[in-house]
């Protein structure tokens, strides 16, 4: 019996969602073509979060509670009118990843089990160069949201001091993201080693709750996550839907909800109407790119303050000038 499918007309293109009635959150029932038609909803929103950007295909095959599998490579034999963009990761490799830049090509994308979305922070026409600073804030275990939301404000603080206009969401998981544009002139490198120093100038005005450590058994508090802007990371973009029980939605906030904003408020079932009503609070975020001049005056100074580089993820190759990448009990013991 062939596999049930359906076909939608969405601008002005058809796509075909097969298995429509295919349970994807069995806690809730929500199906894929509910998850088709919630995008399709908010489908403004969500192409701003990736539009023209490389694509990780994180593949949820089975749905939202069995493990995803995560596709680099753009697969063969992709409908007219999907792009690809040339990437190169950090072992040197190259691939061919997936770039949307229409509602169609979104709704082919979640067609093939992609719940939530995850682009690379670079555009398709200049690879080398993201135009876009993430910050990510992600509780350790003995932290809790309300610190989270705490810290977010503090990054909006040093932001502003800057010169800087972040916009935040939540990350539809335990923490919150805030996303900053900037002009694309610099490499990962430079972008990754503003973010490093942004966060340590977090961390020294609220040292309570903030940590840049990336090892974990010296952390506490919130997370900064500098490495969320090293070459080939990605994090999940606006409104897109996690793999949690409820369907919890990546949703961008207006700042003044940070500081009372709750997870749960945000799901597939409650953020259409929200963004029917009021719109999209990142709708702002291309209006202006900003210099990485500040942060990279701040690097500096801090660099001659006896702050250098921080490790990175384990699979990159050892970077100049970056600390041993061994955790510090087992350095200790050698």
């Amino acid at each position: 019996m062939p596999d049930p499918s359906i076909e939608i007309e969405v601008g002005g293109r058809k796509v075909s969602i097969t298995n429509p009635d295919k349970v994807f959150f069995p806690q809730t029932g929500y199906t894929k073509m509910d998850l088709v038609q919630y995008y399709l909803s908010v489908a403004e929103g969500a192409l701003r979060g990736v539009m023209r950007r490389p694509m990780v295909l994180k593949r949820f095959v089975n749905g939202a509670d069995k493990e995803p599998f995560f596709q680099k490579r753009a697969p063969t034999n992709l409908p007219a009118g999907i792009e690809t963009a040339h990437i190169t990761f950090p072992s040197g490799r190259t691939a061919d990843l997936v770039v949307c830049d229409d509602v169609a090509d979104l709704a082919w994308v979640i067609n093939l089990g992609c719940i939530d979305l995850n682009p690379w922070a670079v555009r398709a026409d200049d690879v080398d160069h993201p135009d876009e600073l993430r910050i990510d804030l992600d509780p350790t275990p003995e932290a809790n949201f309300a610190m989270v939301r705490d810290l977010a404000l503090v990054c909006r603080e040093v932001l502003t001091d800057l010169g800087y206009e972040g916009f935040p969401k939540t990350s539809g998981s335990r923490g919150i993201h805030i996303n900053v544009r900037i002009e694309s002139k610099w490499g990962f490198t430079e972008v990754r080693r503003c973010a490093l120093a942004l966060g340590r100038e977090v961390e020294r005005r609220a040292p309570a709750i903030a940590t840049t450590k990336w090892w974990k058994e010296e952390r506490h508090g919130v997370f900064f996550d500098y490495n969320q802007n090293a070459r080939d990371r990605t994090v999940a973009s606006a409104y897109s839907v996690r793999p949690t029980p409820d369907a919890r939605v990546s949703c961008p906030l207006d700042w003044d909800e940070v500081g009372r904003v709750e997870l749960a408020d945000f799901t597939i079932r409650t953020v259409p109407q929200r963004y029917a009503e009021r719109g999209d609070p990142g709708a702002g975020i291309d209006d202006r790119a900003y210099s990485l001049e500040p942060l990279l005056e701040l690097s500096k100074k801090q660099a001659a303050e006896g702050q250098g580089d921080a490790p990175y993820p384990p699979h990159f190759p050892k970077a100049e000038g970056e600390p041993p990448r061994v955790q510090p009990s087992k350095r200790r013991k050698t």
